[in-house]
């Protein structure tokens, strides 16, 4: 008896190495989900969009399973420095003083700054709201080119929801966030259809890409998702999912 409860015992030690040998690795994921129709929170509370399809597919095809967890933006890179994640799918765009601190993928997205206003507005361009209060959320590319035009008063939120909530009563002039999210909001939300437009898409300066952001020097992760990603695009999933979340 006390032989076979030895043999049993090793089995019981052995299979879960032997499992765990099969599994495929595990890339846990922060993503800010305020940010439609990239990443946010469906109806069933959980966390859909774009950049969720499009890193599930990666991992389906380059053999590594995604796991997305919710994280707000304000500390979401101090996060993965931290080790708390290993990487962020979040609508982040690849720049040069980012990629001081953290690794990036190769770009899965392209994205341009777009300036939403009220549909009375006149505005066609950020120069002409010099003098006046212009919404972006914290720390992001819309943020960085509110401020690049000296004369405007920048008002940062934690959320581009809340920015644009503030926007349809009034309170500020316009805000500017990424081209699909700007289209979410003005043209597809039934709130602020209607009330609210796209008054123009900046065209200047170099190209914006979104990528997926990795501790530095965590080449395991990186390349798996850079697998996955290269997949994705030559499997044309990438279109598909185009015409999903981004083509209406």
């Amino acid at each position: 008896m006390k032989k076979l409860f030895l043999v049993l015992l090793c089995v019981l030690v052995a299979a879960p190495l032997v499992i765990a040998a099969d599994e495929k690795p595990v890339i846990v994921f922060a993503t800010d989900a305020t940010w439609p129709p990239m990443e946010f929170v469906g109806a069933d509370k959980q966390i859909i969009g774009f950049s969720i399809d499009y890193m599930n597919a990666a991992g389906e095809l380059a053999g590594f399973k995604p796991e997305f967890r919710a994280v707000a933006w304000d500390g979401i890179f101090a996060g993965l420095g931290a080790g708390r994640y290993d990487a962020i799918c979040s609508s982040v765009s690849i720049t040069e003083e980012r990629q001081k601190v953290m690794d990036f993928s190769e770009p899965y997205f392209r994205v341009r700054q777009a300036i939403v206003v009220p549909m009375a507005s006149t505005v066609t361009s950020l120069e002409e709201l010099k003098g006046k209060r212009v919404g972006s959320q914290i720390s992001t590319t819309g943020t960085f080119a509110v401020k690049a035009v000296e004369g405007i008063e920048s008002k940062t939120y934690d959320e581009v929801g809340l920015a644009i909530e503030d926007l349809y009563n009034g309170r500020i002039a316009a805000v500017v966030c990424d081209d699909p999210v700007a289209a979410q909001y003005a043209l597809n939300n039934e709130k602020y259809k209607g009330t609210l437009k796209i008054a123009a898409v900046i065209e200047a300066g170099e190209v914006e890409y979104y990528g997926i952001a990795v501790r530095k020097g965590n080449d395991k992760v990186l390349n798996l998702v850079n697998e996955g990603i290269r997949m994705v695009k030559e499997s044309g999933i990438d279109q598909q999912l185009m015409k999903k979340w981004i083509s209406n």
